[in-house]
């Protein structure tokens, strides 16, 4: 990775680990900044997607902003230098306390998913003399082809106001006191390959823009979300940036908006190694296992969408062998890859699952008492470890046992 060889990094730091490239996460940003560089545009980075303070950083030192779903992202980006005035503030159920505090501090705009919450939000910001910029995110009822748990724009999924009631929901805010409407926002789900769903999308939000102009609502942020997909296996076909950019500009780039991006997993998915050891080799009745040392509860993709991610020795091997790949927790769900025909590594040897800088150690847990494992940064011939993995005493030391 970079300049540095992955085994050096595993002599120094205890498997299993995660593993990032800073140059990876600059050349991402870089080719998504170049593809949408003829409109007027922030990048807020979706921190949701891999949540490390190195990683935001990196980020904010690229010019980006935040797309933050909870007050602890909100305050993860200002901690690692984001501007507040480039933070966006999504998600369905955001709380008093979280909407109290980002208005005291500042952001960009709150993307409202309700008519609840939009009362709440002007509530809270007139007992504190503020007025809240806010966007409404629009349900466009688009299926986007993607994976059922990560799909967010059909019409069953519980994100965002319908759009045949946009017009009348945005009239009402209009007639709040401490309300100030400065946007529209749409995302339809993550890891999107095929272009037309983002076309569909558009030319709806299109039409909603020159019924709100019509109203005298005026329009100045235009956020299209995120969600394009990146490359986890060689069969996956991933969408053209350019040609996403391309089509951004022709259904909204006359508008006089500003295009607000959230992408997360295009950014930062690619950019990240998990790093492993092999425990033992398991021969069954029916199958063999190569039982790993990382588990579900560091790497949860596998589980929760039953996403497949490419693993490579660290070093050579010749020879195949046909194995399900499996992890030390005690759940029969603790399973990469079945059936995979993988190098015929060793008891004791190193691997690495590709693509898993997004959507890894942010999903991480201590099932099974297991601590967090530790996250690594490479910045050409250097690494640092930017989490380190807690003691079993760190983990237990958080709970107390009261003497009733």
């Amino acid at each position: 990775m970079e300049k540095v060889e992955v085994s050096k990094v595993v002599k120094e730091v205890q498997t299993p680990f995660y593993l990032y490239s800073r140059s990876q996460i600059t050349d991402n940003f870089f080719k998504f900044s170049q593809a949408v560089s003829s409109l007027d545009n922030l990048i807020c980075y979706s921190i949701k997607a891999n949540g490390n303070l190195s990683v935001i950083k990196a980020i904010a030192e690229l010019g980006g902003g935040a797309d933050v779903v909870s007050l602890g992202e909100y305050k993860r980006a200002m901690k690692a230098g984001i501007d507040s005035s480039k933070i966006v503030f999504s998600g369905v159920g955001k709380q008093d306390f979280e909407i109290s505090e980002s208005l005291k501090c500042g952001l960009l705009q709150f993307n409202v998913e309700s008519i609840s919450e939009l009362e709440m939000i002007n509530k809270i910001s007139s007992n504190l003399g503020k007025i809240a910029p806010i966007a409404f995110r629009v349900n466009p009822d688009i299926d986007a082809g993607t994976h059922e748990g990560i799909s967010t724009g059909k019409a069953d999924n519980k994100f965002g106001i319908p759009l045949n009631d946009a017009l009348k929901i945005y009239q009402y805010a209009n007639s709040l006191n401490n309300i100030e409407i400065v946007g529209i926002d749409v995302h339809i789900g993550s890891q999107i390959s095929d272009l037309r769903s983002f076309e569909k999308t558009f030319s709806h939000l299109s039409k909603l823009l020159e019924r709100l102009k019509k109203e005298k609502i005026v329009i100045k942020h235009i956020d299209v979300g995120g969600g394009l997909g990146i490359k986890y296996s060689d069969t996956d076909s991933v969408p053209d940036i350019i040609e996403y950019g391309r089509i951004i500009e022709r259904a909204l780039g006359d508008l006089g908006c500003k295009i607000i991006f959230e992408p997360g997993r295009y950014i930062v998915g690619n950019a990240g190694l998990l790093v492993t050891k092999v425990i033992y080799k398991k021969s069954g009745e029916k199958k063999d296992f190569v039982i790993l040392d990382c588990a579900m509860n560091d790497f949860f993709r596998p589980a929760l969408y039953g996403a497949n991610h490419r693993i490579i020795p660290l070093k050579k091997k010749f020879g195949k062998i046909l194995v399900d790949i499996v992890g030390p927790v005690c759940e029969t769900t603790d399973t990469f890859l079945k059936d995979h025909k993988f190098d015929d590594i060793a008891e004791g040897d190193f691997c690495a699952f590709m693509d898993v800088g997004a959507y890894g150690a942010v999903l991480s847990s201590e099932y099974n008492s297991r601590p967090l494992i530790p996250e690594v940064m490479v910045s050409r011939s250097e690494f640092h470890v930017v989490r380190k993995r807690p003691s079993f005493e760190d983990m237990i030391e958080r709970e107390s046992m009261p003497e009733w």
